[in-house]
């Protein structure tokens, strides 16, 4: 997992060839303004613009969730969002089947942490990083990534 602020973002786009795509776009975009829905931004990224209140801790983490065929570039418009977070590797009871449908598999384990994004602020979350998200008080948006490995 890596978090950082969208003004350090050039420093990890040698680690996948769509991360510069995606946060090019965002740079070029008025983020502010994306209307929920989901975007095919190139072949192997997709955006996912989410708004919503958020959740308490208890009701997010029942979605405490993981992907095999993506990772999550999480960024936060309008926050501040709070992220649960446990390594896969430590995760131990499986919520239901692996979909390859959806790309997710749930787990019933509990985080080992929790973090908090500020606006501007993001979260690259990869196969290895168990999560659940939009934690928070008040009205939340975010981008949501998704980076074909």
């Amino acid at each position: 997992m890596i978090i950082d602020s969208l003004h350090n973002a050039a420093k990890y786009y040698n680690l996948h060839p769509n991360f510069q795509k995606a946060f090019e776009y965002v740079s070029q975009t008025d983020i502010a303004s994306l209307e929920t829905g989901s975007f095919e931004i190139c072949e192997g990224l997709k955006l996912i613009v989410i708004h919503g209140d958020g959740s308490t801790r208890e009701e997010s983490i029942k979605g405490f969730e993981c992907h095999d065929k993506n990772i999550d570039i999480q960024i936060s418009i309008q926050g501040p969002e709070t992220f649960a977070w446990k390594p896969r590797e430590k995760c131990t009871k499986p919520n239901g089947d692996y979909s390859d449908q959806r790309d997710v598999r749930f787990f019933y384990d509990k985080p080992d942490m929790f973090f908090e994004l500020q606006e501007k602020q993001f979260a690259i979350l990869f196969p290895d990083d168990v999560h659940a998200a939009m934690i928070g008080e008040g009205f939340l948006k975010k981008l949501v990534f998704k980076v074909k490995i």
